[in-house]
């Protein structure tokens, strides 16, 4: 494993996220897994998507893996709400205090409006769907949630990629704001986006890809959904 992260460390992002120990020394994967109570599987796969792969197998991962999967997508949500768009906002009011320019106030209000609708989306996340995925993976009666047409198919549908929306703001940062100074602050505003992007990015493929699909295989076992 530590050789993995010496090759690419946004690995260690991931493992945050799987809650897992980043003093690895000179465990194997395999090590880490079972220690952890994670399928190897999950964990590859995941992997694979921080190395810039796709998905390669989602066979052996069963209702068993719910759990782990969830506790990934919450912990990713804490740290966009605790530290990426916080760390955006501190950036775009930085840049404001120097360049009291109308492209910067505009960069401010757009950045505003989408971090609402990305804290609304993951309180839907976490407050709606994963209550239900997790009941319903553990046989929990109360599976239906409040609304009890819910199911796979309507997260599915009303599951939106929040991700796509911060490249308008790159373009407007790249393309259109011209600024005299605080050019790193620009460059850490810029990093930052790429960075929660990316993330992003992963989540959604995480969710599309694995979540779902798991999900609506046991809904279709239960015969519900």
């Amino acid at each position: 494993m530590l050789d993995l992260i010496f090759e690419n460390p946004s690995l260690l992002l991931m493992m945050e996220h799987f809650d897992m120990n980043i003093v690895v020394r000179n465990k194997t994967v395999e090590q880490i897994c079972n220690e952890n109570q994670i399928n190897q599987q999950v964990f590859i796969n995941v992997a694979n998507l921080y190395n810039g792969f796709n998905i390669a197998n989602t066979k052996d991962i069963d209702r068993s893996d719910t759990e782990s999967i969830i506790l990934f997508l919450k912990n990713s949500h804490r740290y966009y709400l605790d530290e990426k768009i916080p760390e955006i906002h501190d950036c775009i009011n930085g840049l404001y205090a120097k360049n009291n320019i109308p492209e910067i106030r505009l960069v401010g209000r757009f950045f505003d409006e989408y971090s609402q609708e990305v804290k609304e989306h993951l309180n839907y996340e976490d407050v709606v769907a994963f209550p239900y995925f997790s009941a319903l993976a553990n046989n929990r009666e109360h599976y239906d949630s409040e609304d009890k047409k819910f199911s796979a198919e309507e997260y599915r549908e009303h599951h939106t990629d929040i991700e796509t929306k911060l490249g308008e703001l790159k373009n407007l940062l790249l393309k259109h704001i011209p600024l005299k100074q605080d050019g790193s602050l620009r460059r850490k505003l810029l990093t930052s986006l790429f960075e929660l992007e990316y993330d992003l990015t992963i989540h959604s493929v995480i969710e599309e890809s694995i979540l779902i699909p798991l999900i609506k295989k046991i809904e279709k076992q239960k015969k519900i959904g």
